[in-house]
Order: C-alpha cells, then sequence, then structure tokens
C-alpha cells in the first residue's frame, strides 16, 4: 500500500513538473514575443532632446515628454546627452551603444546642430554641408544597416526675436543642410526648426518666456538667483516641443501614428 502511495505521489509530483515547465516557457515565449513586437524609438541628440536631472528642475528635454504620446506597444529610450553634436554623440561612443540595442522595425531620431555651431570646439564642430551631414549619415546607416528607421529632425529653435517680435533663425545653414541630406539619402524629415519658430512666433516675446527656463529671483528653488535661458525649455515648453514632433508624425504619416493615444492637433487647441 504504501508503495502504490509513494508511486502516486512520484506521479503527482511530476505532473506539475511538467504543468510547471509548460507554463514557464509559455509566460517565457509571451514575453519574448512582446519584446520583439514592442517598438522602441531612440533619440539621439543635446540638452534641448536630453533628460534634466532633478537638480537641475524645472528644466526639461523634449524627449521626457514623448512617451506620454504613445500606447504600450511603443517604448522611447531618450539617450540623448547635454552639450553633445553630431560629431562628439558618435565619436563618444553614444551611437555604437544605441546601435548595438537597436533591432529591425525600431526607430532612430536624430537631433543636432545647437553644439554642431561651435566654431571654437573642435571636438563637437561640423560645417553643415560636408563634416555635419557625413555625420548624420553614420547615424542613417548605422540604423538602416540593423533594419531600423532612421528619422532626422532639424534643431528645434532658440528663443530669439527682433526688435518688432519677429521670431529669428538661430541654426544658420544647418537646418538645410540635415534637410537635404534627408532628401538625397530618402530619409523622413521632421522640420523641428521651422514648426518651432513658427510657435514661438504666434506666441511672442513675453508669452515664450513661460516655455523656457526663465525663472525670477526665489521662484524655484535650484535657481536661487532666478535664470534667463533662451536655449533649454521649461517643463511645460517641452510638452509643447514634444508635441510639435508628434505633428511631425503624423504629417509624414509614420508607422507610429497609429500608435498614438491622443491628436496632436487637438492637444493644440487645449494649449492656446
Amino acid at each position: 500500500m504504501k508503495g502504490k502511495q509513494a508511486a502516486f505521489l512520484c506521479s503527482v509530483i511530476i505532473a506539475i513538473g511538467v504543468v510547471l515547465m509548460v507554463r514557464t516557457t509559455i509566460v517565457g515565449d509571451a514575453a519574448k514575443t512582446r519584446r520583439e513586437t514592442v517598438i522602441v524609438i531612440y533619440l539621439a541628440g543635446d540638452s534641448t532632446v536630453a533628460a534634466a536631472p532633478r537638480s537641475r528642475a524645472p528644466r526639461a528635454g523634449w524627449g521626457e515628454m514623448l512617451d506620454d504620446w504613445f500606447d504600450d506597444r511603443v517604448i522611447v529610450k531618450n539617450m540623448a546627452a547635454s552639450g553633445r553634436s553630431a560629431k562628439s554623440f558618435a565619436e563618444e561612443g553614444w551611437l555604437d551603444h544605441i546601435l548595438r540595442d537597436i533591432k529591425k522595425g525600431d526607430y532612430l531620431f536624430i537631433q543636432f546642430g545647437h553644439n554642431d555651431e561651435k566654431m571654437n570646439d573642435p571636438a563637437r564642430y561640423t560645417e553643415p554641408f560636408t563634416s555635419y551631414q557625413a555625420y548624420l549619415k553614420r547615424y542613417i546607416d548605422g540604423a538602416r544597416a540593423k533594419g531600423a528607421i532612421p528619422v532626422l529632425i532639424t534643431p528645434v529653435e532658440r528663443r530669439r526675436f527682433s526688435a518688432d517680435g519677429r521670431a529669428l533663425d538661430s541654426h544658420g545653414l544647418y537646418p538645410a543642410a540635415m534637410k537635404a541630406l534627408g532628401k538625397n539619402e530618402h530619409v523622413p524629415v521632421i522640420d523641428l526648426t521651422a514648426k518651432s519658430k513658427q510657435r514661438f512666433e504666434q506666441l511672442g516675446p513675453e508669452r515664450t518666456k513661460r516655455w523656457f527656463l526663465w525663472l525670477k529671483p526665489g521662484e524655484h528653488p535650484n535657481y536661487p538667483k532666478g535664470i534667463k535661458d533662451n536655449t533649454h525649455f521649461h517643463e511645460r515648453g517641452a510638452k509643447e516641443i514634444a508635441r510639435l514632433v508628434v505633428e511631425g508624425i503624423v504629417e509624414l504619416d509614420l508607422p507610429l501614428r497609429h500608435h498614438l493615444i491622443r491628436s496632436p492637433k487637438q492637444e493644440s487647441v487645449r494649449n492656446r
């Protein structure tokens, strides 16, 4: 009798083990399938894109706000780094890090220009129609080699106005160089330079201060003396710039648009 009980108990244990193994396999396969089907948007850029540390709040990059626009089939990995140009981001290994992980069907969003303009800094400076384009092509070729989709984004404008309140260009030939490269390489381009300039002009010199890192003395503990920064964004501004990027995704009819959870046009109406 004891032998039969032992045999029965053994068979039950084996059966439970088989069930657990099957369940683990199914769960593991499901997790693997999910990883393979999730679309990742990698962001390569400078401080206007990058996440800002808490010590610099309420400063924010638009890349921090992009994830809020998509359903759970899309993940945004913000690899942008402050102070980088198309050249230094690549030379310091940031691009290689992205290209190690990026997979077929993912996206690489590329926005540079602010630091490429620094002629007195050879580690970062690029010339618009030569080295700037050459470095950007490394991003394009690297993404395509992995089956990913590169998207060029012209540099967001700084807050600059003429005496009569017109928004001014602040990036010289870099936006034109990026658009020309996009055309030659058949890469979609979101013209964030034009979009942001138009939006800033709609708001005017005073109202745009709320979008940039303009704080009065004592207004925020991270900036006890106040700050007047016409390059970096307040969280409010970063959200609006992210909306403009999403607007560009829709206008280009990128497949990503099918994963948006709200319309950038409707959001624009609410932000007026």
